[in-house]
């Protein structure tokens, strides 16, 4: 009888963790709203939501709070990352992009994808400088792989398809 408890409990205990574990990767997958793909640096990154915990340049790329998502008209979506090395610089390739590279962001199930149009570094200080198009727009912005207290941002618009 005590054999029988012990292996019940044990069920038990295991069922419990695994229904744990299956609510976990639930809730990671409701967080989860698309993908950042650079194919030419062989990128491809999970993007969650503006208030998630998981959004954050510690752990992931992040989209910064001033952003609009790209199903917005005329919206400008803010991704950064780390470079240098290690396993969360998702951005150490970055200043291999050029001009009409192409970038791809999946939300909501859509594929939007964005043309590098401008590439340039800026002294870091908190806050890039931005020029607003009169077009969906993705930034990335990262730590200058060249200079110290730079910050490298490339500006893309989405490419309209005839």
């Amino acid at each position: 009888m005590k054999k029988l408890f012990i292996i019940l409990f044990l069920f038990l205990l295991l069922s419990f963790n695994k229904s744990s574990e299956i609510n976990q990767i639930v809730k990671k997958d409701k967080e989860k709203i698309g993908e950042l793909i650079i194919n030419k640096i062989n990128l491809k990154q999970d993007l969650y939501k503006i208030e998630s915990k998981k959004n954050n340049i510690e752990e992931n790329v992040a989209i910064m709070k001033e952003s609009n998502y790209p199903d917005i008209a005329n919206g400008i979506l803010i991704l950064a990352a780390h470079s240098g090395t290690g396993k969360i610089a998702y951005f150490e390739e970055l200043d291999n992009l050029e001009l009409k590279d192409n970038i791809t962001i999946i939300y909501k199930n859509k594929k939007y994808i964005y043309q590098i149009t401008k590439i340039w570094e800026q002294k870091k200080n908190g806050y890039i400088k931005i020029k607003k198009e009169n077009k969906k727009q993705l930034i990335l912005t990262t730590c200058s792989p060249k200079k110290k207290n730079t910050q490298l941002i490339i500006n893309c618009i989405e490419k309209e398809f005839n």
